[in-house]
């Protein structure tokens, strides 16, 4: 994990985006169709996500990396870009991991990612960022670094929802952000398996 930060930080922004570009290409490509070797609950998640549209996020990034200083539309509207793009590998994640996922009852139901009605778990491909959030929180996934990435991403992006005033940051805080959305997509792609991936 350590040479990834270290790498992180000589890359210009440029080659940030160009990284979560590739790294979210190779994840789509790989996990779109997972028929035949994934287990079929998990396949049939993966197969109806439209993880083409993570690519596409991916390269509209660079629309918001060259823009300083940003105006307060297009911090929103940045926001709101990266926070779809950390949601979507979220589910993701969850969705190749989705006998693990289902099985913690506990750390469902904290993360409200329990149907009380159904007396089952909600699908990871339907829960908002704060519940993901919040279900990492209550399995103690992934290390300090990324839950606090995933806490001010979540925070900024929802300036999109309000009507009345919210914190938008700073263009460093969401550059410094894409890096850390970069080193955690790193993370998920050495941590998801690839059978027989070339």
């Amino acid at each position: 994990m350590g040479n990834y930060d270290a790498e992180a930080l000589s890359e210009n922004d440029t080659e940030v985006v160009e990284k979560i570009i590739s790294l979210n290409a190779k994840l789509s490509a790989f996990w779109a169709s997972a028929h035949g070797w994934a287990p079929e609950d998990a396949a049939n998640l993966l197969s109806r996500s439209r993880l083409d549209w993570q690519v596409s996020l991916s390269k509209t990034l660079h629309l918001w990396i060259a823009r300083d200083p940003m105006t307060d539309g297009e911090s929103i509207l940045a926001w709101a870009n990266l926070g779809a793009l950390l949601e979507g590998t979220l589910k993701l994640f969850f969705s190749i991991y989705y006998s693990d996922f289902q099985t913690d009852i506990e750390a469902l139901k904290k993360a409200n990612a329990y149907d009380h009605k159904k007396k089952t778990h909600k699908e990871p491909d339907g829960l908002t960022l704060e519940v993901l959030r919040r279900y990492v929180i209550h399995t103690n996934l992934f290390v300090e670094e990324h839950r606090e990435m995933f806490q001010l991403v979540q925070s900024r992006r929802n300036a999109i929802h309000a009507y009345k005033d919210r914190e938008l940051g700073t263009v460093t805080e969401f550059r410094d952000s894409v890096r850390g959305y970069m080193k955690f997509l790193t993370y998920v792609d050495l941590s998801v398996p690839y059978p027989d991936y070339p």
